[in-house]
């Protein structure tokens, strides 16, 4: 929430600063809002995205509770003062909304709106979102309104920087999304291969048992017992498979208890003992804990699959004004510097290029024979 008004060159940067450096397009969306609010000290202030069938596809407001926020109920339709500002894309300045002939009424539990400030957000010929403010914090006579020319000026140049934020805020989802395509296309593959070669030795030893029950019953018992550790193997391959193919819950759960439910799924689905230790972390953004969740899977993908580990421990922490995600395996371990030349990466190029876009940074310490630690901090938490 917002604490009072703020004024001048420096109040403006700081908004469009704040704007600038959230990537998903939620958490943008809250800046705009929170951003304007503040700086035109206005009581109220929402934004929405519309839909294409009259409603709105995201719809932000800042300076309404939690609790008011659920009994005003749901979204509001595209009508009114809304629909004018993203039908005819101009700004609207009022004394009182109520006295609009527009206005189409609010829910009882919707808090009085009285003096009105609202803009389009537009993308060259494209509305894509409609930014409002109501009841300006300051004295004004009965029907007139708080909002001036020079407020108008500013939530316009505001609308401006909200719309590249908004836009960029789109193309890095857009670009997530591939990113998680892949991904599904690359664990679909590994799956094929792994369980594939798995019930083909199966199937081959299973033939065997079967050619020796009556001649050699000794030896048709070894066989089926190496049948049953077989079954075994696939089966621990499917279950982790299907671990990094559920979306994560991070949205619902947050990083911690998302982290701490994968590795409790992965230490029951594998022989290798997997444990977690989180505290001391607060929320980041969104970007922030996908990334630290994707090399956290990686990570252990790598050191369950490739290394042979009999023990991964994954812990998250605060150190200094950062998150600091570590995981650490027994494994063969491996050096880096050779990898790099073979042309193999084991997702490390994957996990850097992570880290990097949230401004943090990865380290790997390995060598073989002797583990693998992979460390990647990030700011905030």
């Amino acid at each position: 929430m917002s604490h009072g008004p703020r004024s001048g060159l420096t109040a403006v940067s700081s908004a469009l600063l704040a704007m600038s450096r959230h990537l998903e397009v939620r958490d943008v969306l809250k800046t705009i809002v929170a951003s304007a609010r503040e700086l035109l000290d206005a009581q109220y202030a929402a934004l929405g995205v519309p839909d294409d069938h009259g409603g709105f596809a995201q719809f932000v407001v800042d300076g309404v509770s939690d609790e008011q926020w659920k009994a005003i109920g749901p979204l509001p339709r595209q009508h009114g003062i809304l629909a004018a500002m993203l039908q005819e894309a101009t700004p609207e300045r009022l004394g009182d909304v109520r006295k609009d002939p527009r206005f189409g009424g609010w829910p009882a539990a919707h808090p009085d709106l009285v003096d009105f400030l609202g803009l389009p957000i537009r993308d060259g010929d494209e509305v894509i979102g409609a930014l409002f403010l109501a009841n300006k914090n300051c004295p004004k006579p009965t029907g007139t309104c708080g909002f001036t020319q020079d407020d108008e000026e500013l939530l316009g140049i505001l609308a401006q920087h909200a719309a590249i934020a908004l836009t960029n805020a789109r193309l890095y989802e857009r670009s997530r999304e591939l990113t998680i395509a892949e991904e599904r296309s690359r664990l679909a593959h590994e799956l094929h291969d792994a369980v594939s070669q798995k019930l083909f030795s199966l199937r081959l030893t299973a033939q065997a048992a079967t050619a020796l029950v009556d001649r050699d019953p000794a030896r048709a018992k070894d066989e089926l017992h190496q049948v049953a550790t077989l079954a075994a193997e696939a089966a621990d391959e499917l279950r982790a498979a299907v671990v990094e193919l559920r979306p994560a819950a991070l949205e619902e759960d947050g990083l911690v208890a998302t982290l701490r439910t994968q590795i409790q799924v992965l230490d029951r689905a594998h022989t290798a003992r997997v444990t977690f230790t989180g505290h001391g972390v607060k929320a980041l953004p969104a970007a922030h804990e996908e990334a630290l969740l994707r090399v956290a899977q990686e990570a252990l993908h790598n050191a369950l699959r490739h290394a042979g580990a009999e023990h991964v421990e994954v812990t998250l922490h605060r150190r200094d004004t950062g998150t600091v995600l570590r995981i650490t395996d027994d494994g063969s371990g491996f050096d880096p510097r050779t990898v790099r030349r073979a042309g193999r990466h084991l997702g490390l190029v994957s996990m850097r290029d992570r880290a990097n876009g949230t401004g943090g940074r990865l380290t790997v310490r390995s060598a073989p024979g002797e583990g693998t630690t992979i460390e990647m901090e990030v700011p905030g938490g």
